[in-house]
């Protein structure tokens, strides 16, 4: 029987499934600033401190203390206490369970999570040794909640296969351009005028008919240019959008005008195109039942 035993007070009994959990509630004063850290929780022999507690509900009291006053906030701030305390407990129960079922994550799996938190919130440390332990946890609770949907989630065929009619461009491979280029980078901002004579110098020479392929040789800065500058197949939406709107417009063969683009100036030749192509149901059905899955699985959860 799992059981969990507060600190003074009075006793209220729960089921959680098959788990019986036994709390011994004391009264709600852990918000003094004079209180000394102390054990206000144990869940299996393992401990909850006051400290624990006042962490967690630090930014609702905050919230709180700003939106109400006097008797109203004091009745919300005791409630609200109480609710973080039973979150606390309920969420180190939950963690048991995972490691008793050996649920894991991997380290590179909290440290990708740990730089996408520095990304969001610049003053975020992420060698901190609580909040890499919190965000382990995080991680942890997330994979039963997903294992948990996932065993109560069926999915049909004829379901996958309306979303899949429904969403193919979602499914659709992008076009394809086969490219080379003449690239002229730049030193600096006040060498951009040289390199656009230079680009010009490289198109005359095109359009007096020289080929592409020695342009290239002579005038191109790209590590290509000892293959003609040739840039194999790029999928559209990986190009500067200045270049992919003119070598959209351009047919296999077709040579564009000078562009310019943060990485240099460029001149650009169409080799070769590959329109969108939509998969059939078949090659994607494992992608579409991983969607719909994803789908019920969120509503799920949020109800």
């Amino acid at each position: 029987m799992t059981r969990a035993i507060l600190s003074s007070g009075f006793l209220i009994r729960f089921t959680l499934g098959l788990t019986f959990v036994t709390l011994v509630i004391w009264p709600p004063t852990f918000s003094a600033a004079h209180l000394q850290d102390r054990i206000v929780a144990i869940v299996n022999a393992e401990l909850i401190m006051l400290s624990d507690v006042k962490r967690e509900f630090r930014a609702e009291q905050e919230r709180l203390s700003r939106e109400f006053r006097g008797d109203d906030l004091t009745h919300r701030l005791k409630t609200a206490e109480y609710m973080t305390l039973t979150k606390l407990i309920e969420r180190r129960l939950q963690l048991q369970e995972a490691k008793a079922t050996k649920v894991e994550v991997s380290d590179v799996e909290v440290q990708q999570a740990l730089q996408q938190m520095k990304q969001q919130d610049k003053s975020f440390d992420p060698t901190n040794p609580r909040d890499v332990r919190d965000v382990r946890d995080q991680l942890i609770l997330m994979r039963v909640a997903d294992q948990h949907i996932r065993g109560n989630v069926t999915v049909g065929d004829s379901e996958l296969k309306r979303y899949y009619q429904e969403h193919q461009e979602q499914f659709a491979l992008p076009a394809e351009y086969q490219l080379s280029q003449i690239i002229i980078k730049p030193s600096s901002a006040d060498d951009l005028a040289d390199a656009l004579a230079k680009a010009r110098r490289a198109m005359d020479d095109l359009k007096r008919g020289e080929k592409f392929e020695d342009v290239a040789l002579q005038y191109s800065d790209g590590t290509n240019s000892l293959h003609g500058g040739r840039l194999g197949f790029v999928r559209q939406g990986e190009l500067w959008p200045v270049i992919e709107q003119s070598v959209s417009r351009l047919v296999p063969g077709g040579i564009s005008d000078i562009l310019e683009s943060p990485e240099g100036v460029h001149i650009i030749r169409l080799d070769d195109k590959k329109p969108k192509q939509f998969r059939p149901y078949e090659d994607v059905r494992r992608e579409v039942q991983e969607f719909v899955y994803q789908q019920k699985s969120a509503d799920m959860y949020q109800s």
